[in-house]
């Protein structure tokens, strides 16, 4: 049989090869099955000139998002760079209260403005991809993410990604409004911008490629793929006009291998997947029970003022969680610190999510693995000594990242790229977060993101 004829022949893919004859053996270049055909969402010159616009709006949008967020920071505690914990505990208990009180007026009542003038206007990513066309309401999610980048710089407990991400996916649908795009390239499009928008926030290009494909398409086939690192890449390129180019955690040691943070890894994965599963459900309750309409206006200064108050003892709960995470990455803290915080920083953000709040959970989730597992490796080490316990924290961070999400190489990725260390913990941290993923699977199979899916409407 001629292989280089016929209505079969692979060669006839799209996009066409430039050699049109299949190589001696006869056997078809897409029998590797990542090297799939485009599908419906052809990767055309409009589709790719559509991906280098989107990127850089994504990274545009991250930077001027990123500005906003140290402008209200500044603000707020005084913030001009290093560790903005240690900034919110130089001030005084009562500016941190009316700081958080203040910021539930402005989210309570922006955010209740927006959900009655814009309800038909999508500003939910995740379901506008995996239910939906990707269409998304420029305006509401605009003012949705500068809602969320304020109450976040004024201590909110949320994360600071999702604005970034919602931008990117809304400039994305909008321009793949504008090149008419077919429904595919236009949601293939959303998602890689998507991805982008934490990768230019965060600079992890290969974090937000990899998050695009495992997370929001589900696939690693390879038009996937590169259409992800080619909008992830001019993203992260746009914001470094910007933003800086180093690591997000700086200075974290290069951390060595142990037969004790190996071992400490498989029991670590069991009781962080466990506990990945309980914090899961509790995102998926308040989501649903979470503050609306009017209530808002009140309950939202309420949960962020609770926050507050606990925030007099713990500043870390304030803000996104971020240097929660570098300080158990680089061992600082005691047992009963790292205790405290893996087990208020869940709540603080429930409570703000639970208020109304539209925000991220990725850096708290982050900051919850990272000192859950700091504690779990300082009492390791009363039995086992000799192991840093910033090593036990990275694994931590991987691990629940992981299982949270729902998606281990995601959370390996992103730890090691954030961090610019990590590699000779890989071992244990694949172990660790494999463990914890599959059990939540096991067990649960909801992740942080799927768990805050809206109501379907009857």
């Amino acid at each position: 049989m001629d292989h280089n004829s016929g209505g079969d022949n692979e060669r006839l893919r799209v996009p066409a090869p430039l050699i049109k004859r299949r190589i001696a053996s006869g056997r078809g270049a897409m029998e590797q099955p990542n090297a799939t055909h485009d599908g419906e969402a052809s990767l055309t010159l409009k589709f790719w000139l559509a991906v280098v616009l989107a990127a850089v709006a994504t990274g545009l949008f991250g930077a001027g998002l990123m500005a906003l967020l140290q402008f209200v920071e500044k603000l707020a505690f005084f913030y001009h760079g290093g560790s903005y914990q240690n900034a919110v505990a130089a001030t005084s208990n009562l500016r941190r209260f009316l700081s958080m009180v203040i910021a539930g007026l402005i989210g309570g009542v922006g955010w209740y403005l927006v959900r009655r003038y814009f309800p038909h206007e999508k500003s939910e990513i995740d379901d506008a991809l995996w239910n939906g066309d990707g269409e998304l309401g420029v305006r509401r999610s605009l003012t949705t993410s500068i809602l969320s980048e304020v109450v976040v710089g004024m201590g909110a407990s949320i994360g600071r990604e999702a604005a970034p991400k919602l931008m990117g996916g809304a400039s994305a649908s909008m321009i793949a409004n504008w090149f008419a795009l077919t429904m595919a390239q236009k949601r293939l499009l959303v998602a890689c911008a998507g991805g982008a928008g934490l990768a230019a926030v965060y600079n992890v290009p290969l974090g937000g490629a990899v998050f695009t494909a495992e997370i929001m398409l589900g696939s690693f086939a390879l038009p996937t793929v590169l259409a992800a690192l080619t909008c992830s890449l001019i993203a992260t390129l746009t914001a470094w006009l910007f933003l800086p180019s180093s690591s997000t955690y700086v200075d974290v040691p290069n951390y060595a291998f142990s037969a004790s943070i190996m071992v400490w890894s498989v029991v670590a994965g069991i009781i962080i997947g466990l506990l990945a599963v309980v914090y899961v459900r509790l995102l998926g309750w308040v989501s649903v029970h979470r503050a609306s309409g009017v209530s808002m206006i009140w309950m939202m200064p309420l949960t962020f003022a609770l926050v507050g108050v606990v925030g007099f003892r713990y500043p870390q709960l304030f803000g996104n969680g971020k240097d929660m995470a570098h300080d158990a990455f680089l061992g600082v803290g005691g047992l009963a610190l790292f205790l405290a915080l893996f087990a208020l920083k869940p709540i603080a953000t429930a409570l703000c999510l639970g208020g109304g709040a539209s925000g991220g959970v990725f850096t708290p989730f982050l900051a919850i693995g990272a000192s859950l597992g700091a504690f779990l490796g300082a009492v390791w080490t009363h039995f086992w000594p000799g192991s840093p316990v910033g090593a036990f924290a990275l694994v931590g961070a991987a691990a629940m990242i992981g299982a949270a999400m729902q998606a281990p190489l995601v959370g390996l990725v992103l730890v090691v790229e954030l961090t610019h260390t990590g590699l000779n913990l890989m071992i244990p941290m694949i172990t660790a977060t494999t463990i914890a993923t599959l059990l939540g699977r096991q067990i649960d199979g909801y992740s942080i993101y799927s768990a805050r899916l809206p109501r379907h409407h009857e």
